[in-house]
């Protein structure tokens, strides 16, 4: 006796009879996206309420972390940048984190966002995280790549930037 499974099951969605596939394909990075958004708005907001971060020298210091993985980073020459002002980079890349998730969770200007993100995460790759062995132990590449499918593809679902389509498509 053959068994089988049914693949005919649908579902509707804006008007439209979709298969379970194509509706699973749809949200397949919402996921990805809510995580993305909500880390590095809890990164931002972390940064930027930590007073001991937010200094150029102490004990868990923006600039005594960058001190510390200067002679171990891929580009010495980032942390000098860094280490000019470590009060501003680290207001910069707290404001960045909360920029990147809160319009990655939103959805608007999607790419723009995922772009920051993989950015933000390169550069912390190699700086902070570069000298990690193995390297998958560094968290920096894993957020590096999985900014990827979201810059590649954007935000479809439950974003503004699909409003902001749907009002001109609608215009035309």
């Amino acid at each position: 006796m053959a068994h089988g499974y049914r693949t005919d099951t649908y579902a509707t969605i804006g008007g439209e009879r979709q298969g379970w596939k194509d509706t699973a394909t749809k949200y397949a990075l919402l996921p990805l996206r809510i995580f993305l958004g909500v880390t590095f708005v809890y990164a931002g907001l972390d940064k930027l309420t930590d007073s001991a971060f937010m200094s150029a020298n102490g004990p868990g210091s923006v600039g005594e972390l960058m001190r510390s993985v200067r002679d171990s980073s891929a580009v010495p020459a980032l942390v000098d940048l860094s280490l000019k002002s470590p009060e501003g980079f680290g207001y910069a890349i707290a404001l960045g984190e909360l920029a990147v998730g809160l319009g990655t969770l939103a959805g608007l200007l999607a790419r723009l966002a995922a772009l920051g993100g993989a950015l933000i995460s390169l550069s912390l790759w190699l700086t902070v995280s570069w000298q990690s062995e193995p390297y998958y132990y560094g968290n920096d590449l894993a957020y590096l790549m999985a900014w990827l499918p979201l810059l590649l593809a954007g935000a479809s679902v439950f974003s503004l930037d699909a409003v902001l389509a749907d009002r001109r498509r609608r215009m035309r």
